[in-house]
């Protein structure tokens, strides 16, 4: 039987300097999704989610291992790795717990910042892309639009994300600390994404209007700046705004980094000994390590954030024990789907067998009952039936009350031992085929 399987790198396992190698920017989740799928018949349904914080693939898959060897393999291609070089760093994750990983996701959990409020969106686009890619199936658009359903109710249903619950948000906290008042600081934003919006909001609120450096985004960075009272420059200006600037935040999806320190080196004469703070809140990294070794040059990266987000995340902690419980509601009803999308397949195999059986059998004991009736050969073959019917009652019966822990296994051994592994099945007219045959109702909620 299929089984879901995620596995990835997140910044849990891995540092940024792996995670930027295996990040998917631009349309590289697509281009991985296309790969996975192309060379491996065992795995039926894919999504690729990639933030500055994880990539992570998850599958429906008949061969989890074989499914975790290719996944391996193409995330070591991509970043110039063998694949046993990846070691710790990487996670794998199946069945119940996949999903739970994925639930815990959406609802800010594994966030670096504890209820974060941009994942949300990363998870749907995540599912989207796979959807306009077509890898993505029944099971997977089920299990993403659960996670982004329980996403959806622990912010609504607990204050996990309240004040600065983000990374860019957090960039302008960290440079109010740093800086001290940033009224008529100059701060100076690389990138027009989400992120980039973010981090501006966030300046904005603080009295600041950040001024825009982006090429190749230029008409998304001019609607920006006129919604934040900002400013916006081309690329090629950076050299001479890094002259006035205090604060530089890099968030854009290149592949390569904008700013190095031969860049910075050049126009410290012009600063006077003024500091400057560079945050970088990309993956991969917009911004050179060897900057921050420059005098009068702080520099931060996602890693090193984790010390200042670490303060911050005890004051969540209590919002954070709701929102495990709203995660575990919202597992609980996506593996009674999971086991019931399961057991009405095979219960209505079952049956389809037993049915299959009789008719044999009467097929080839016909010219022993020549003699009798029409009505004494249809009171035979209503017996012949209702023996099948009585011998699957118990069966169908216990598995429709399954436990979901373990009803992904006890479908597994029934299945085998009644020889129905072969059976390709339609899921939607073998569920209510199943439903007709038992009389049990199949869970559909969303």
């Amino acid at each position: 039987m299929s089984e879901l399987l995620t596995v990835g790198v997140s910044h849990r396992t891995a540092p940024v300097a792996l995670r930027e190698r295996l990040a998917l920017p631009n349309d590289g989740a697509g281009h991985i999704l296309n790969e996975l799928a192309a060379c491996h018949d065992q795995i039926h349904e894919l999504v690729a989610m990639s933030t500055c914080n994880r990539t992570e693939i998850t599958v429906l898959t008949d061969d989890a291992r074989g499914a975790e060897r290719g996944i391996l393999g193409v995330l070591a291609r991509r970043g110039g790795f063998e694949p046993t070089d990846l070691g710790e760093a990487v996670f794998r994750l199946r069945s119940e717990t996949s999903a739970q990983h994925l639930f815990r996701v959406a609802a800010g959990l594994e966030s670096m910042v504890l209820g974060e409020a941009e994942i949300l969106g990363q998870v749907r686009r995540a599912h989207e892309i796979a959807v306009q890619a077509g890898t993505s199936g029944p099971t997977l658009d089920r299990l993403y639009t659960a996670a982004v359903g329980t996403g959806r109710r622990v912010r609504s249903e607990t204050a996990i994300g309240h004040g600065s619950s983000s990374i860019s948000s957090l960039a302008a906290s960290l440079a109010e600390r740093e800086l001290g008042d940033l009224t008529g600081r100059q701060v100076v934003i690389i990138g027009a994404g989400e992120t980039a919006e973010l981090a501006a909001a966030a300046f904005h609120q603080r009295g600041v209007a950040a001024l825009f450096v982006a090429n190749r985004r230029a008409s998304r960075a001019i609607s920006l700046a006129a919604k934040f009272e900002g400013g916006v420059a081309p690329l090629d200006h950076l050299p001479a705004l890094l002259e006035s600037a205090d604060v530089v935040v890099s968030a854009t999806a290149s592949p390569h980094p904008i700013l190095n320190a031969e860049a910075i080196e050049q126009v410290l004469p012009q600063r006077a000994g003024r500091k400057l703070l560079l945050i970088d809140l990309a993956v991969p990294r917009d911004i050179e390590p060897a900057c921050g070794l420059l005098p009068g040059v702080q520099r931060y990266d996602l890693d090193a954030m984790e010390s200042v987000i670490a303060r911050m995340t005890h004051e969540r902690k209590a919002e954070a024990v709701r929102a495990e419980a709203i995660v575990d509601d919202e597992l609980d009803r996506f593996n009674h789907w999971m086991v019931t999308r399961g057991v009405a397949p095979t219960i209505a195999a079952m049956h389809r067998q037993a049915d299959d059986i009789v008719e044999r059998v009467l097929t080839e004991n016909a010219n022993r009952w020549e003699t009798a009736s029409s009505r004494d050969k249809a009171r035979i073959e209503a017996v012949a039936r209702a023996v099948a019917t009585r011998i699957l009652h118990e069966p169908t019966i216990r598995l429709r009350s399954v436990d979901p822990a373990a009803g992904h296994r006890r479908v597994e051994i029934l299945r085998e031992l009644f020889g129905l592994d072969g059976e390709v099945e339609d899921g939607i007219s073998v569920v209510d085929e199943a439903v007709r045959a038992t009389g049990q109702p199949a869970d559909r909620r969303l």
